[in-house]
């Protein structure tokens, strides 16, 4: 299941790591974010112990426009987003990651539940995410997982 050599560090751990996996790289795991700020909110984390950005390999950074190529394309596929942000914040995590937020200026639905984006067109707002259910949190992450499977990520489940 897991591409880590070595144990997972805590960015990883803190968002759900291995349970939230949606898909997994030599040196990147997507996660399924346990809040979601938007529809398909995901936390992409490098999987090294970097707390700097500068800080991670070469392969990291070479990998990053494939992670980001595939990542995009799954979640406009999935739904259609108007633009996606990228936030490294690292303020309580201190590992490498960016939030990976899809921006929709109308409002979608996934799996009987309404999902606004209450800030659109201004900056995200963290704090006002949708906890989801059990059994909408496993029906997104089985389609995300499945969408990343078919873009040949050997990482899916």
């Amino acid at each position: 299941m897991s591409r880590l050599s070595s144990r997972p560090h805590a960015t990883l751990l803190k968002f759900g790591y291995p349970d939230t996996v949606v898909a997994e790289y030599e040196h990147w795991a997507v996660l399924l974010r346990p809040s979601q700020v938007t529809l398909g909110s995901l936390v992409l984390v490098c999987t090294e112990p970097a707390t700097a950005f500068p800080d991670i390999s070469a392969g990291a950074f070479a990998e990053l426009k494939r992670v980001t190529n595939e990542l995009e394309a799954v979640l406009a596929s999935a739904f259609s987003f108007d633009r996606v942000n990228y936030l490294m914040l690292r303020m309580v995590d201190p590992h490498v990651h960016f939030h990976v937020l899809p921006r929709y200026e109308t409002k979608r639905r996934f799996a009987g539940v309404e999902f606004e984006d209450r800030a659109w067109p201004r900056p995200p707002d963290l704090t006002s995410g949708t906890t989801l259910s059990d059994d909408t949190k496993n029906a997104l992450l089985a389609d995300l997982r499945e969408r990343f499977r078919k873009t040949g990520v050997k990482g899916s489940k």
